[in-house]
């Protein structure tokens, strides 16, 4: 069953790569091909934002539960994984603003605040490499994640709009709910979303069992070491 959904999930992403090259159409006003990037830069970006907010509610199941290890190995791989998309979708970021605005950097507010987020979720993982004793570092991070919480919505959502200009491009919905996006271009979008965030969840999956392996590794040479 597991071999079953591997594979699935493979074809759907297939299939989400073909519709951004060969069904959707080109946006307007876009140069060239640019705007196909626009089908990875956006679902990445929605699936570190997924997998932060993710990792900061393991983290409270950790912290005010049954301080199960699960908990803060869940928090802690999807935070891991999420860094990667949101490296990912930074890049690729970069390189359609090479493409639209003649540099790859351009001080946009969407580019400084997501390369804050990196910065911050960065630093939880020096946190945890810091902390020596598990216990205390399993608490440290957690309480670090949570606030989290309230730290990637700010980042991802409310501060690239107070700043009142941006390079880019207008939003899918329009105030008045509207959504301002052709037909097919919206269908590869939503294929390239949620494939994205199952191939999160089965990524983390893979980490989390990694992660207990090297754990349980710990313990046992840690026993044997003290006898």
């Amino acid at each position: 069953m597991k071999t079953l959904l591997k594979w699935l999930l493979w074809l759907w992403i297939s299939i989400m790569i073909w519709g951004a090259f060969k069904y959707a159409p080109l946006a307007e006003g876009f140069i060239g091909d640019s705007s196909r990037i626009l089908f990875f830069h956006v679902p990445m970006a929605w699936t570190s934002f997924i997998a932060f907010i993710a990792g900061g509610v393991w983290s409270a199941r950790y912290l005010f539960g049954a301080r199960d290890p699960k908990h803060d190995r869940a928090a802690a791989s999807a935070i891991e994984v999420g860094i990667v998309f949101c490296i990912l979708a930074t890049a690729s970021g970069a390189i359609w603003a090479k493409v639209m605005w003649g540099a790859y950097w351009n001080w946009d507010p969407r580019q400084v605040w997501i390369t804050v987020a990196i910065l911050f979720y960065a630093a939880y993982l020096a946190l945890r490499s810091a902390v020596p004793d598990r216990d205390t570092r399993r608490r440290l991070s957690a309480a670090y994640a949570i606030l989290g919480l309230v730290v990637a919505p700010f980042l991802f959502f409310i501060l690239p709009r107070m700043t009142g200009f941006t390079l880019h491009p207008e939003p899918v919905i329009n105030p008045e709910g509207k959504v301002e996006m052709e037909r097919r271009m919206m269908h590869v979008l939503i294929l390239g979303s949620i494939g994205f965030n199952i191939l999160f969840f089965w990524i983390h999956n893979l980490r989390c069992r990694l992660e207990t392996l090297f754990e349980e590794r710990a313990d046992s040479t840690a026993f044997h070491g003290g006898s």
